[in-house]
């Protein structure tokens, strides 16, 4: 082969390269793009079929994790996932744990103040996890975890126009549980038959959960299809969309992409429930987004500096 040749295929490979790189890159950003919209839209559809009383919290649980752990089982037989079980009762009773904080929240909570009490908790159990791991928060982390945790408390201290204490506990709750259940499988090297393990578990534990509050359910048409499409569709097709773009994210960017849930949320709660963005709402997203936004800088800051050369 000639020099030219030579030269001419070399730079023929590295364009195929590149191109593929884009091709890539936008598959990311698509999969990353709608998976957040699934996530924000978990709120806007559970406070939707709750806050017009078209079904109670407790029938919208069961039927968010039914239809969830179905669609899980099927998409993981599709792609010749089932092997050995790969859950935890542990983990199963901790997704039981926030799906059904979250649905409860949700009763009194707005879709925008719901998803950012929830981002910041579980942001906040990531962290602490971290820190009980043995890592250790330099000084521009320190400050971006302090202002998250005062923006989330000017948020739900009481007020005006303060969200009611109730509703914010359970959701602080499930933001916990969330977090927690973050952290024990964030070692899988199969995250999709985990979480599908994980919601079939969960079934018998919604089930039993349902049986005591049997005589207080009410149901709707338009409740069932709300809790179908959010276990379905913005929680069991959404996780395995977000595994798929996680593969062409950096953990950090994975991290700050999360923060857009909030906002997206509250955009859906204008468009879709009418609901008001006040003033508080604002200063504590600010916070809390800026917040973790500096925590997860500093966790790269700290990388950078650890990797580099003597």
């Amino acid at each position: 082969m000639s020099p030219l040749l030579s030269i001419t295929s070399r730079q023929s490979v590295k364009g195929d390269m590149t191109e593929q790189s884009r091709q890539t890159a936008s598959v990311t950003i698509a999969l990353a793009v709608t998976t957040l919209i699934a996530f924000a839209s978990n709120s806007v559809l559970c406070r939707l079929a709750l806050a017009q009383g078209a079904i109670d919290p407790t029938s919208f649980t069961i039927l968010r994790i039914l239809s969830g752990a179905a669609t899980l089982w099927i998409i993981s037989a599709l792609l010749r996932r089932r092997s050995r079980p790969r859950g935890s009762w542990i983990s199963a009773f901790m997704l039981a744990l926030y799906a059904f904080t979250f649905s409860y929240a949700y009763v009194s909570l707005s879709a925008g103040t719901g998803a950012l009490i929830l981002m910041g908790a579980v942001q906040a159990t990531m962290i602490v996890g971290g820190i009980r791991a043995g890592e250790r928060l330099i000084p521009i982390q320190w400050v971006g975890l302090l202002l998250a945790l005062g923006g989330t408390v000017y948020l739900v201290s009481p007020g005006i126009t303060g969200p009611p204490v109730l509703g914010s506990i359970l959701m602080a709750i499930a933001g916990f549980a969330w977090g927690g259940y973050s952290l024990r499988g964030r070692g899988t090297d199969d995250p999709i038959t985990t979480t599908t393990d994980n919601f079939i578990r969960a079934v018998p534990i919604a089930l039993g959960i349902a049986l005591v509050q049997l005589g207080e359910m009410t149901w709707s048409k338009q409740g069932v299809l709300l809790a179908l499409l959010s276990g379905s569709l913005t929680s069991g097709i959404g996780y395995v969309l977000w595994y798929a773009a996680l593969r062409g994210l950096t953990a950090t960017r994975a991290a700050v992409a999360q923060l857009t849930v909030p906002v997206i949320a509250a955009i859906g709660g204008v468009v879709f429930l009418s609901e008001a963005i006040v003033a508080r709402l604002v200063i504590a997203s600010l916070a809390v987004l800026g917040g973790v936004g500096l925590a997860v800088a500093g966790r790269v800051q700290r990388k950078t500096k650890t990797s580099a050369p003597e």
